[in-house]
């Protein structure tokens, strides 16, 4: 077995097991059940958004020393955030443990970079569509821990306590299992290759040179692949989507279980498990599609990323006003399978247009972009004290027209370059034919 596929089976492995999150479809659900005198206004509008705010500070933070560090010891401390995140979730019962975990799913969230990096700091460039379309294909597998889960189809009101009960005991213990699961990733980790030098501190040239040396060398390599990298159009475009829609997709999914209760009626069942399921699935399926898709994206990439933005925003404007629990799963399945398809796409084209090894550097802009827009987001839609506060039905309205928005500088974008490149196709179709004429017979 050739060694980039190697490292793709290992990250595979790893990715499947840091998601298997069971029951993650009902995690609002648990939460107001588990904790005690905890608001769904305290939720919603001081909790979540603490999440985003910590992913958004950590996030700086890991930034600064996932080169130094070299990717591996990044990679075990994401699974050991996550063995602390699904502990203070088992048993923690106050609103003060809430904050804590919020902040630690901040952390986890956060480090998710250094995955990401390690599989192009240890791989060729030609293999960087494949791996990108295994890795993230592979995170959406934990759909076969869904599959037995008898609780997806329970109500959050149904009248009985006793079946109540047994809703919380079977979510309890899917969260014991997906803390087996994240523990496993962890020991798992421990066994990837490590990457014996990176691009900043570790080099060749840098190993004798002292620290302050060092550092000043490395930050002045960090700025010319800045400067190398979003000076490149290309990578600008792909890089400006793939924060947009990350930012997006976070905000869509983090509020999407408090919409499913703002539109269910008492006597509905509620299928978020089945979605989840469903979605995870499809994703995979676009994921591996994406790998494997022959298209000229340099011409009509910029469109296609319009087209897909588009079609989200209005989906999203569509659930904010429905009735229907129904049209709300299918319309976010189709959103979801739309992001999943465009970032696996967008994150190969950026990888294969950067320098080597400076890939943690690049997304890691990329994520902070992103995350920069949905503290943004989340201050001023969601949080109390700050901005509106909206209600979900008001969130997703908003978050329809941020989808809106950036489909609309998009297609502008593609359109100008679809129109650019016939012109000067046939200017050079004009030119061949020219030289063609007064060649002598």
């Amino acid at each position: 077995m050739e060694q980039w596929m190697k490292i793709s089976l290992l990250l595979c492995l790893f990715g499947f097991l840091k998601e298997m999150r069971p029951s993650e479809p009902f995690y609002y659900e648990f939460i107001i059940g588990h904790l005690e005198d905890v608001t769904e206004d305290q939720i919603l509008k001081e909790a979540y958004p603490l999440g985003t705010y910590s992913n958004l500070v950590c996030l700086v933070i890991l930034f600064l020393i996932t080169d130094i560090c070299r990717y591996k010891p990044l990679i075990i401390l994401l699974g050991l955030s996550g063995i602390v995140l699904w502990s203070l979730l088992l048993w923690t019962y106050d609103f003060v443990g809430l904050m804590v975990m919020e902040t630690m799913y901040g952390l986890f969230h956060a480090l998710d970079v250094a995955y990401y990096s390690y599989m192009y700091a240890k791989v060729d460039k030609e293999h960087y569509q494949k791996v990108t379309s295994h890795t993230r294909g592979a995170t959406k597998l934990h759909i076969l821990s869904k599959i037995d889960n008898p609780s997806v189809y329970f109500s959050r009101f149904q009248p009985s306590n006793s079946l109540k009960d047994t809703k919380y005991a079977q979510n309890n213990f899917k969260y014991k299992r997906y803390f087996s699961a994240v523990g496993a990733a962890t020991i798992w980790a421990l066994f990837l290759p490590p990457v014996s030098k990176s691009l900043y501190f570790h080099s060749e040239d840098s190993k004798k040179q002292p620290f302050s040396k060092k550092t000043k060398s490395a930050f002045k390599l960090m700025n010319t692949h800045f400067i190398n990298a979003f000076t490149n159009m290309d990578v600008l475009k792909w890089s400006v989507w793939w924060a947009l829609s990350t930012c997006g997709y976070v905000q869509v999914e983090a509020y999407l279980q408090p919409l499913y209760s703002a539109i269910q009626e008492d006597d509905t069942n509620i299928y978020n498990g089945a979605v989840e399921a469903i979605i995870t699935l499809l994703g995979f399926l676009a994921a591996l599609l994406a790998g494997y898709l022959k298209f000229n994206w340099e011409i009509k990439g910029e469109l296609t990323l319009g087209l897909f933005s588009l079609i989200q925003g209005a989906l999203m404007v569509v659930v904010s006003q429905t009735e229907y629990l129904f049209l709300c799963y299918v319309f976010y399945i189709v959103f979801g399978i739309l992001y999943h398809f465009m970032i696996t796409i967008a994150s190969a084209e950026i990888a294969k247009r950067i320098d080597e090894d400076s890939y943690g550097l690049i997304f890691g802009i990329n994520m902070f972009v992103s995350l920069v827009f949905n503290s943004i987001l989340t201050a001023v839609v969601a949080t109390e004290g700050i901005g509106f506060a909206l209600d979900p039905r008001g969130q997703y309205v908003v978050y329809g027209g941020y989808h809106l928005a950036i489909s609309l500088v998009f297609m502008g974008m593609g359109i100008r370059t679809c129109v650019v490149g016939r012109k000067t196709r046939t200017v050079a179709s004009g030119d061949r034919e020219k030289r063609r004429s007064i060649v002598p017979s």
